[in-house]
């Protein structure tokens, strides 16, 4: 083993994936109890490593140097063996902060930020934030003078960057602070890179705030973190093509559309040429209620199918990089809108609704297409990222994964 990623819980690291796309070199996941720390950095068999969280300072007092960016700011994620068998402790997650903010395109020179949270990312962030000028930094805590109880007393905050994991996998929807107590909000930013587009984002995206999560951040570090194991300089627009095909790979694929338009067949269809998992939402719904759809619109009425085709949406739309296929009636809760586009791209499939199917579907039996239509296609179109018209099977399955540059299986 060469190169890797020390940490304690690491099954959901994205961090060799990256360095897979970074350069052609071995990159594992090594996982440590706190006990066997010191023994491996140490001792271990590698030439360079990333640490990442519990670790970060922990490691410190193994190593023989450190950069002057490390030591100011008390945290190392990257731990290089020179050539002469010393140990060098650095910090790429600062340029990947750096980097994030840089592509938000957020002004922080001359402003006021408030950053949520207190622990090692929330050191590296206020070092950036500092450096770059913000007039004011002030750190939101649960246990200091500044806390969430009084945080209406920085109304005046024009930028927040949330450094903690609220919000993070698997408690997607949690969120620290409530973006309308800061009316003169000019940008958020959150290191959370999973789900894709925390709360928090979305509730700025809907406020008309720039915002953006910490997905570059992730790529962006490693890119740093790759220049320092091999003391090269990787080639420009590396970072912004790398972040891409991640994205492309974690996010979702979500099929929206008329009843009957063919969003399970084509998700099937799609998720065979793309090896992808495939999730319809209907289908899980039976299975949670034990009883067919029809069953649930006569037995406990809409209402209680729309409730439940909303819990179990939100479950469905917090996984990565499946196919999944939402009910024609998603669109009438407003609430789904933010379960559906936390982690995905949304497709609009269309088709002639004169051709739809309606048998087995309750609303599309004692409504006329025509109607439904009506009253739910401003909805297909603006909770969509891209619409597509269903064709046929083969045809459409492949331009949707062209349009959202998927990889697909060869034959």
């Amino acid at each position: 083993m060469n190169y890797g990623l020390l940490g304690e819980h690491l099954s959901h690291s994205y961090s060799p994936l990256i360095h897979s796309m970074l350069g052609d070199y071995e990159y594992s996941l090594i996982e440590k109890a706190p006990d066997e720390v010191e023994d491996f950095i140490k001792n271990g068999d590698y030439q360079a490593i990333n640490v990442t969280i519990p670790y970060k300072k922990t490691v410190m007092p193994f190593l023989d140097e450190l950069s002057d960016r490390a030591e100011k700011i008390g945290s190392v994620n990257v731990v290089v063996r020179r050539p002469d068998g010393t140990l060098f402790g650095d910090n790429s997650d600062y340029g990947g902060f750096a980097s994030l903010v840089r592509k938000s395109r957020i002004r922080i020179k001359g402003k006021k930020v408030l950053v949520l949270g207190d622990g090692g990312a929330s050191v590296t962030v206020q070092a950036v934030l500092r450096d770059m000028g913000a007039a004011n930094v002030t750190v939101i805590s649960l246990f200091t003078e500044d806390n969430y109880g009084n945080i209406d007393r920085h109304a005046d905050a024009d930028v927040i960057v949330n450094a903690t994991p609220v919000g993070m996998y698997p408690n997607n929807g949690e969120r620290l602070v409530d973006l309308s107590v800061f009316p003169r909000l000019s940008g958020v930013l959150d290191v959370i890179y999973n789900p894709y587009k925390t709360a928090l984002i979305l509730d700025a995206e809907e406020r008309g705030i720039p915002a953006l999560g910490g997905l570059h951040m992730l790529v962006a570090q490693a890119a740093r973190a790759n220049e320092m194991f091999f003391d090269s300089k990787l080639d420009a627009g590396v970072i912004e093509k790398t972040e891409k095909k991640i994205a492309s790979m974690m996010k979702n694929v979500v099929l929206i559309g008329m009843p009957g338009c063919g969003k399970t067949t084509m998700g099937k269809r799609l998720a065979a040429i793309t090896g992808r998992e495939f999730i319809d939402i209907d289908a899980e719904i039976v299975k949670v209620a034990g009883k067919t759809i029809p069953e649930i619109f006569a037995e406990d009425g809409e209402e209680a199918f729309r409730l439940l085709e909303t819990r179990v949406t939100g479950e469905i739309c917090k996984k990565s990089g499946c196919i999944i296929s939402c009910g024609g009636g998603v669109v009438t809760r407003p609430e789904n809108r933010r379960l559906i586009r936390q982690n995905s791209t949304v497709v609009f499939l269309v088709r002639d609704i004169h051709t739809l199917a309606t048998r087995g579907r309750p609303l599309s039996e004692t409504n006329s297409a025509d109607a439904l239509w009506e009253a739910r296609s401003p909805m297909y179109k603006s909770w969509s990222d891209v619409k597509i018209l269903n064709t046929g099977i083969n045809n459409t399955a492949y331009s949707i994964a062209r349009a959202l540059n998927l990889n697909t299986k060869k034959g």
